[in-house]
């Protein structure tokens, strides 16, 4: 799968569970197993918002599940989805410093919607909607946007999110409700109107 194309493979993630494996789940390796099925996706879309490059968020993720295999399952088992982003993001982040290169992330790439059967015009329809939505995303502090995308694309609670980025509930709840009341500001009525429409 190319770089390019990977992009449209990411999807908001609707169907994880609350981050914790279910009962049937006993053994490390079927725990590992259960997790890499449950959250590499969402964890690759995360990671490239930091690194931009898809090969190099999947060397993040791979880090990831490398340092999970290492720990103790009952000591992550409960809490393993805040766990794994917590993990990836200062990996990714170490990966900048390693880089020296400081990235804002990309939302356009995480928020790539896929479509096995729909028509090339609602293809372009949909492109020009994410188009739109990341100048408007864009527009948010780079703080905004990342508790943006945990929030809603990854469906991480507010406890969680303060989890992954250090940042405490208070500051996440303010860091939400300040970049919501933004983009309610920026995008225009009428557009918000038609998306509700359709």
């Amino acid at each position: 799968m190319s770089q390019e194309n990977f992009g449209s493979d990411v999807s908001p993630v609707t169907n994880m569970t609350s981050g914790s494996p279910p009962d049937m789940v006993q053994t490390q390796e079927q725990f590992i197993e259960w997790a890499l099925k449950e959250y590499e996706r969402p964890l690759i879309g995360y990671a490239q918002g930091f690194v931009h490059d898809w090969e190099r968020a999947r060397d993040v993720v791979q880090d990831t599940f490398i340092r999970l295999c290492q720990q103790d399952v009952a000591k992550v088992r409960d809490g393993v989805k805040t766990w794994l982003f917590t993990v990836c993001r200062n990996r990714a982040l170490d990966v900048l410093r390693k880089d020296s290169r400081l990235v804002e992330m990309d939302e356009k790439k995480l928020l790539k919607i896929p479509g096995n059967t729909v028509s090339a015009a609602d293809l372009l329809e949909k492109e020009e909607l994410h188009n739109r939505l990341d100048a408007y995303l864009q527009r948010l502090t780079p703080n905004q946007r990342e508790v943006i995308v945990l929030k809603f694309q990854q469906g991480l609670s507010y406890e969680e999110i303060s989890r992954v980025t250090g940042l405490t509930p208070g500051n996440v709840g303010f860091l939400l409700h300040h970049a919501l009341k933004r983009l309610r500001e920026w995008i225009p009525r009428e557009w918000a109107n038609q998306q509700d429409e359709s």
